[in-house]
């Protein structure tokens, strides 16, 4: 299917993979994925695999992301990454504000646009991540809790850096409830997302933006969330995990 803006397909490993079992992966994934174009691939390894998994992806058509980057240049923080040293290893994207970072790092919005701010000054693309809980969702106040995330957490940045920022939908409560967004949810939300930043930056900084969705995607419901006017790719935990999955969501995509 040919769209506006190309698809941006995600894999984010979480807390998973040693060195030996992510370049297992990668290199399942050079090997299936190596005639694709019409899609941007990329992967998230822990920080402890992107030295190896750069080399292993060098000269393909898969990019390399972090899951996660300070908003310092360097210095005194313990445990924190910084840009530079994510660019050593050919690093492209940065995930940002995670919901399990929002959840249990208690990571801001103000924390996630300072973040943004840096990523961008490093010439790297962040991928915001927003999404509501079911809570938050059965109360009604959905819309005004991902408007409060984006507004939040794209603040301060230009136009031509929002351009240049991925946004990923993640409904909080279709991670691990049992209960899984509709296509036409998923479709109705990235809908929303891209009339608030057209409210917040203008028409056609939000037409560029890629919107991606990260609820459960998985082989079978791909094509359908991909088809969507306004769903952009997608950002996938578990199923990324896997050869056969990865590489299953892409080729369905297209």
């Amino acid at each position: 299917m040919q769209k506006e803006r190309k698809l941006l397909i995600a894999g984010n490993w979480k807390m998973n993979k040693t060195v030996a079992e992510g370049l297992d992966l990668v290199n399942g994934l050079r090997r299936e994925l190596s005639g694709v174009k019409e899609v941007d691939i990329v992967v998230c390894p822990p920080f402890t695999a992107l030295s190896e998994v750069s080399k292993a992806i060098l000269d393909s058509n898969i990019r390399l992301g972090a899951q996660n980057m300070s908003e310092q240049t360097g210095g005194a923080y313990t445990g924190e990454i910084a840009a530079a040293m994510l660019k050593e290893f050919s690093v492209r994207f940065v995930i940002l504000g995670h919901s399990e970072r929002r959840q249990y790092q208690k990571e801001s919005d103000a924390l996630i646009a300072a973040k943004a701010l840096a990523t961008h000054a490093a010439s790297l693309k962040p991928i915001i991540c927003v999404g509501e809980t079911l809570a938050e969702r059965e109360s009604g106040v959905m819309e005004k809790i991902i408007g409060g995330q984006l507004k939040g957490s794209t603040a301060g940045l230009s136009k031509t850096q929002m351009e240049e920022t991925v946004i990923a939908y993640e409904p909080v409560w279709a991670i691990g409830t049992g209960k899984t967004a509709s296509t036409q949810q998923a479709q109705d939300v990235h809908a929303f997302i891209r009339r608030t930043l057209a409210h917040l930056f203008d028409d056609a900084v939000a037409k560029r933006v890629r919107i991606q969705y990260g609820g459960s995607v998985k082989p079978a419901n791909a094509r359908e969330l991909m088809s969507q006017p306004d769903v952009d790719g997608a950002l996938v935990g578990g199923a990324a995990l896997e050869v056969r999955s990865f590489t299953d969501i892409i080729k369905n995509s297209i």
